[in-house]
């Protein structure tokens, strides 16, 4: 639905490699979904660089995101709404509201944290604080209680101290999120930050981050374990490869239920690409969920 970036945070190089922001004309969108649902498609992702400002550069059309999805989630066909990646400090309360308001939103956000630490955020050009985010946070749980929250985290970046990483571990436990990218910061040539002399050495930067996806481990198996029991609508996209049944007249398929997780169920033998099945949870592994149907493919 866009392209490019006007934030220019210190560590990134996008705004550079990819121009400016540069929003697409709203019929434009609607027509392409149009055509993806003609030819079948039961899900749509927006996709933006930072998808909440759309709309706001010189190439928009006066509709704001809120409103885009509006429209997107009123075309006849469609059964769920992904978007991604926002930024916190431009999501405003019609884009909480959403989440409670759009049946077909998916109750799943990637919301990028990057540091917890309010000295490190400022450094980075994050145009947030740590309590705006858990304002954020707060905000889109209140719209959709069992909404599930994935992130993305730098360790290490520079100047980060001890007490500074020690806060990114806190928010990471307060806003308890589903799953996490993490990394290790390093240079872009170009960016402020390359600039910065205050680096942080290897061996510290692979300790933190070390540290910091044992936590992720932790948050993720609790909210997989807390799944078990639970009714789900899965969205087929292909034969399991690592999963067996104990019914040879049954094949494992696999596919992400609302919340984007990806659950494999066994299926009667058939291409069920593109289906949907009606499941209940029954096992948490590591990464992934096992359900049995309750319903046949539709």
């Amino acid at each position: 639905i866009m392209q490019g970036c006007d934030n220019f945070c210190a560590y990134c190089i996008v705004p550079y490699t990819r121009g400016r922001q540069k929003s697409r004309l709203t019929p434009a969108i609607l027509d392409e979904c149009r055509h993806l649902l003609d030819r079948g498609a039961r899900e749509i992702t927006l996709l933006g660089q930072n998808v909440n400002a759309f709309g706001r550069d010189t190439h928009g059309d006066g509709v704001s995101f809120a409103t885009l999805l509006e429209k997107v989630a009123a075309l006849p066909g469609l059964k769920r709404l992904r978007y991604v990646t926002p930024h916190p400090k431009d999501m405003g309360p019609e884009d909480a509201a959403a989440f409670a308001n759009i049946p077909q939103l998916c109750p799943r956000l990637h919301l990028p944290l990057q540091a917890g630490s309010d000295a490190v955020l400022k450094r980075m050009g994050r145009k947030y604080d740590s309590a705006r985010y858990l304002e954020l946070v707060a905000s889109l749980r209140d719209a959709r209680p069992d909404i599930a929250l994935s992130t993305d985290l730098i360790v290490g970046f520079p100047g980060e101290t001890e007490e500074d990483f020690a806060a990114t571990l806190e928010l990471m436990r307060a806003s308890d999120f589903m799953s996490s990218f993490s990394f290790c910061y390093s240079d872009r040539p170009g960016t402020r930050a390359s600039r910065f002399l205050d680096k942080i050495a290897p061996d510290v930067q692979q300790d933190r981050l070390l540290r910091l996806q044992a936590l992720q481990e932790e948050l993720s198996q609790r909210w997989l374990d807390a799944r078990v029991g639970q009714e789900c609508e899965v969205l087929l996209e292909n034969a399991s490869r690592r999963e067996a049944t104990d019914d040879d007249s049954l094949q494992s398929w696999q596919g992400r239920d609302i919340y984007g997780a990806l659950v494999h169920v066994p299926l009667p033998a058939g291409d069920h690409t593109g289906r949907l099945v009606n499941a209940r949870i029954v096992e948490a592994k590591k990464h992934s969920l096992v359900a049995e149907a309750t319903g046949q493919p539709w």
